[in-house]
Order: C-alpha cells, then structure tokens, then sequence
C-alpha cells in the first residue's frame, strides 16, 4: 500500500488552497477505509469529499483519507417513488442530471451545486426552496472510531438549515458511505423562489418539466456565481440568519430595503448577501482574497490567497455586518 506523505491539496480544495496534509490516501470501498484507520489511528483523520465546501487555514496535521466510493442502485419503487442508493463519492450535479434522465424529481432545483453525495446531508444542502431533507430516506456510516457501520434516518440526523448531527454533535466522528434518496415519479414544481419563474419564461418553456427547471437554476447560478474551475471559491460563505420578526420589523425601520424571507416558524430568515453588499464588500479585494462582484456571498481566491488571509477577511466582513445591523453571520464554509 502507497502512503502518501506531505502531499498537495491543492487540486482537492475548490478554494485552490496551496496545503499539505501529512498523510493522504483515497479509499473507494469500506475495507479500504477500515484498513486506512488501522494504519493511521495515531494521527487525526480528515474525512474529505468533493473539496466545496472547505477552507484549509493551514496544513492538516494528520490523515487526509479522500471517499471515493461510486455506485447507483435503484433499491425499490412503488406506486409515487423510486428510492435509489448513490455511493458517497459520486458527483452531485451527475447525479441530478441522471435523475432528470430518469425523470426522478425531487432534486431538479438542487443542480449545479458542487460536492460529492457524501456531503450533501452533513450540510443538508438546499438552493431555490428545495433542500436534501425533502428527498432524503436513510444514509449508511462508518464511525471512525467504533469500526462499524450506522444507519441514520431522516430523524437521526436532525436536519436543520445548512446543518445535521454531522456538522456539531457527530463532527468528525463518520465517514458517510452511501445516502439513499426517495424520489417523486411524478413532480410537484418549486418556482416561486429567487428568479425561475422569471428564467423559464426567457427560456420560452410553456409546460413545466424537471429538465426545464433544472436548466432554469443552471442558467441563474451560472449567472451570479463563480466558476470553481475559473475562480476559485467554495460557494456561498454565509449562512442566511433566522431572527425573530421584532428583530426584523425593528431593522426594517431603519433599513427599509432590508430582504429577508418569512418563515413558518414565526421567525424571519434575512438576506446575508444583502447586508454584505451594504457594508461595501461586493468587489472588494485585497492581494488574491476578495469578495466577488457579483454575488457578495462568495469569498473568492483569485490566484495564490491562503486560507488565512480568506479567513481574515471573512472576519473583518462579519465584523461589519454586526456593528451594521447587530446581526452576527455563521460561516457556512468549514475552516479547517
């Protein structure tokens, strides 16, 4: 077996962070993995997946072990869903279009995000009212610590927004092996959020399809945010805050521009990127770290930043935002 010492994560951060971890190898199946723990059980143990959703600060001190575990397997169907298996390596986006292939809905909304399958529930991914909660059925786990395998329910991982067990009280202890979707056969339609309805109509679409709005949400992301191929970044930075509605009808007084979204709950999900564009940082750049021009969200690296110095902007930003409007931001990126 080839052990990979001081090795480059250059190529496996969306962020092109220019670190090195102390070990690194890939594994492809649970063996693999169980084989990989024994060998390094003295260092610590860095799960990573598809690199979209990490900022490396520094280099990593321990084992890198990157999840490349493939495989889709329609499980069963019955009269309204299909619950298919996709192996925790897998690419998201491939994933989607295989469904919009298959006419699977569910997850039509959810195109181009990027990452692996494995992260999607650890960060309960969720674009343009739709979020992976909604089409999710189970997932299969390998504590890192205990040698075996869990299965977790929908309940089990207590999905919240951007969050799960996986991100607080589970961090780090799992390696996600596989995540099974139950998916409508026949579609129920999300357009009212963000500008689709607006797209499908410059798209010219008379009747609704999941290929339709996928290519909608497509065109719309593609428009607003980065290219991680051409600039490099990890997605919206942020976390989009819930305040309760006096805290918002007080801001909205002062800021009567304020965007947020009611939600059900009584609570009120502001706009993050609009209070970071109000504090100036739309465009902002400093050496190769800045803050992109068109989507304020999106921390970007134009070249040799290091996850430092994206960091420390990350802090003066929400050092803004808080004296701004009294409101503290999450980062929804996971520093490293």
């Amino acid at each position: 077996m080839q052990i990979h010492e001081n090795f480059p994560l250059k190529p496996y951060n969306t962020f092109g962070i220019d670190v090195k971890a102390r070990f690194f190898n890939e594994f492809s199946s649970v063996e693999q993995l169980e084989e990989y723990l024994m060998l390094y059980s003295q260092y610590p143990i860095f799960i990573l997946g598809g690199g979209s959703n990490i900022l490396f600060t520094k280099d990593y001190d321990g084992t890198v072990l990157k999840n490349n575990i493939r495989g889709l397997d329609l499980q069963h169907e019955d009269a309204d869903y299909v619950y298919v298996k996709v192996g925790a390596g897998e690419n998201w986006h491939q994933f989607v279009l295989h469904c919009i292939n298959h006419n699977w809905a569910g997850i039509e909304n959810l195109s181009l995000i990027p990452g692996n399958i494995g992260a999607s529930p650890i960060q309960n991914i969720g674009a343009y009212g739709v979020e992976l909660d909604d089409v999710f059925w189970s997932l299969e786990a390998f504590h890192l610590f205990e040698r075996r395998i869990h299965t977790f329910t929908s309940e089990d991982c207590e999905f919240g927004y951007r969050n799960s067990v996986f991100k607080e009280r589970y961090k780090d202890q799992f390696a996600i092996l596989s995540v099974t979707f139950q998916l409508k056969k026949k579609p129920v339609y999300h357009v009212s959020y963000g500008a689709i309805t607006e797209e499908l109509e410059k798209l010219g679409v008379k009747e609704l399809s999941i290929k339709a709005v996928s290519k909608a949400v497509i065109n719309i992301r593609s428009a607003k945010l980065p290219d991680p191929q051409k600039i490099a970044n990890a997605g919206s930075f942020f976390k989009n805050p819930e305040v309760p509605t006096e805290k918002y009808e007080a801001l909205k007084i002062e800021f009567p521009n304020i965007v947020a979204y009611p939600l059900a709950k009584g609570t009120v999900k502001l706009a993050a990127g609009w209070m970071v564009e109000q504090c100036g940082w739309k465009g902002y750049r400093k050496g190769d770290a800045g803050c992109h021009a068109k989507q304020a969200l999106v921390l970007v690296n134009y070249g040799n930043a290091t996850g430092k110095e994206i960091y420390d902007l990350s802090e003066e930003i929400l050092q803004s935002v808080t004296e701004e409007f009294g409101i503290i931001l999450e980062r929804e990126v996971n520093i490293i």
